[in-house]
């Protein structure tokens, strides 16, 4: 239902889009640049809009024509507005339309979204760490997790958005104080993914990566004001680095970021803790909040002392005790 509703509402926007563009020259301008809309509209009337329409009453073959046609039209229009400068807007607009016809086209073909496979079946399966392997080498792994993350999320991919956002002309000028105010909270935010990343190598018997992840319940260091530390601080880095550039596309691809990791991640990894650690997870989760930090250090301690209570008798060694790790 909610891909055909998608494809019925790409159709509609798809026409009043072409009516606007032959009615309104900004918008042709904007969207096309010096593009000729006649030679556009022969083609994605009917393989956009037209297909579109029909997607929306079921027919997947529909689906699958426009959803090609807008990843190639996509692809063409971006090298396009790279080159020359002109119709970044509708780049842009049209990236939005391929990322929403794939998510339409697998709900349409699979149900649902691959997600699954990918954070839990893929590269990124849920994997605990080796359980031989000492703190050190959790320590090593993890900075090296960082600088390549930090490296890759955080540098190569906004400097990239941020170099297409002047060459697409979408740049919009930001305030002269939002530099420093990005620095700060970039050194605020990269403290916290420092400290979580510590205490979970250290204590936790893991790493941040998926495919090692810790063999405790951490709930030490940050873990105890917030369920996701890593999280926070990666999503608020991501802002601060829009505000440093300054780029408003690198602060939406933060905020983007955040969203699926919250609907898309965040559900298989929780699932993944339950079914691993059970009650003590699950009271972790009733005690401490996902996204916003509860600083009541009495709340806190009542948490830990609740999850105390479920911990068995120490026995000989660590595979025989409670995985928390305090």
């Amino acid at each position: 239902m909610w891909a055909r509703l998608y494809f019925a509402a790409q159709a509609l926007a798809g026409s009043a889009w072409w009516i606007a563009v032959f009615a309104v020259p900004f918008v042709r301008e904007a969207t096309l640049g010096s593009l000729d809309p006649m030679i556009m509209a022969a083609l994605d009337i009917p393989l956009f809009v037209l297909a579109s329409a029909v997607a929306a009453v079921g027919l997947r073959t529909a689906a699958m024509v426009t959803t090609g046609w807008t990843i190639i039209v996509t692809a063409g229009i971006a090298v396009y507005a790279t080159v020359t400068t002109e119709a970044g807007w509708g780049a842009l607009l049209m990236m939005a339309a391929a990322g929403g016809s794939l998510a339409a086209l697998s709900l349409m073909l699979l149900g649902r979204l691959p997600t699954e496979w990918i954070v839990a079946r893929g590269p990124f399966a849920f994997r605990p760490a080796s359980a031989r392997a000492g703190a050190t080498r959790h320590v090593i792994a993890t900075a090296v997790e960082i600088l390549i993350f930090w490296g890759v999320f955080l540098a190569v991919i906004p400097f990239t958005i941020a170099f297409v956002e002047e060459q697409w002309s979408l740049a919009i000028p930001f305030p002269s104080a939002t530099r420093t105010v990005g620095l700060v909270v970039f050194l605020l935010a990269s403290g916290l993914g420092l400290w979580a990343a510590a205490t979970m190598s250290t204590i936790g018997a893991g790493t941040p990566l998926p495919s090692a992840m810790p063999n405790r319940l951490v709930i030490a260091g940050p873990y105890r004001f917030v369920r996701n530390p890593m999280a926070v601080s990666g999503i608020v880095q991501g802002i601060a680095v829009g505000l440093m550039l300054p780029s408003w596309l690198v602060i939406v691809y933060a905020v983007a970021g955040s969203l699926v990791w919250n609907f898309a991640v965040r559900p298989l990894e929780e699932a993944d803790l339950e079914a691993r650690f059970g009650d003590e997870f699950r009271r972790y989760r009733a005690s401490v909040r996902c996204w916003w930090p509860r600083f009541d250090v009495g709340g806190a301690i009542s948490a830990r002392t609740n999850l105390r209570a479920t911990r068995p008798p120490a026995a000989g060694s660590d595979r025989d005790r409670s995985p928390i790790a305090r």
